[in-house]
């Protein structure tokens, strides 16, 4: 399957380029708020009454969130840092893979922090079938349906 990429400079190439810059701008705000929410919690006075367990499930969720931060803001940092791009179709799949990586960086932060926080408050068993409804939830609307659309119809 090849990709048909704009010329660079063109109006084509430019919306392209806004578009995977507007796309990091609606992914990072839930990573920022999701690393927030962790960064506190160590912090938080119940936070030592928890099992080990749930202390390196936090820990695997927080360096999931963190990770995702990296990778999304990893390509507005680096074409700051290159410009003027010389290889603007390089570029953006190299954004684009970090992008990706960073999206799913998030989906399994999203779905450990589900585990850990209803665990917390309804048990191991209710927080591990939330987070299998949440990981389903994330696989559909984020991975699977795309794909779906792109096979089924010209979006």
């Amino acid at each position: 399957m090849s990709v048909d990429l704009p010329e660079p400079g063109s109006e084509q190439d430019e919306g392209d380029f806004s578009d995977m810059l507007s796309e990091m701008r609606i992914l990072l705000p839930g990573a920022q708020m999701l690393s927030a929410f962790l960064i506190i919690l160590p912090f938080n006075g119940g936070f030592a009454r928890i099992v080990h367990a749930e202390k390196l499930l936090f820990l695997a969720t927080f360096f999931l969130s963190l990770t995702s931060l990296v990778l999304l803001s990893a390509p507005a940092i680096q074409h700051r840092l290159m410009r003027p791009l010389k290889d603007r179709a390089r570029f953006k799949r190299m954004a684009t893979r970090q992008i990706v990586a960073g999206a799913l960086a998030l989906a399994f932060a999203l779905v450990l922090g589900t585990d850990l926080v209803i665990s917390e408050v309804f048990g191991a068993t209710v927080g591990a079938v939330m987070a299998t409804i949440m990981a389903l939830l994330i696989a559909g609307a984020w991975w699977l349906l795309p794909m779906v659309w792109k096979r089924s119809a010209d979006i």
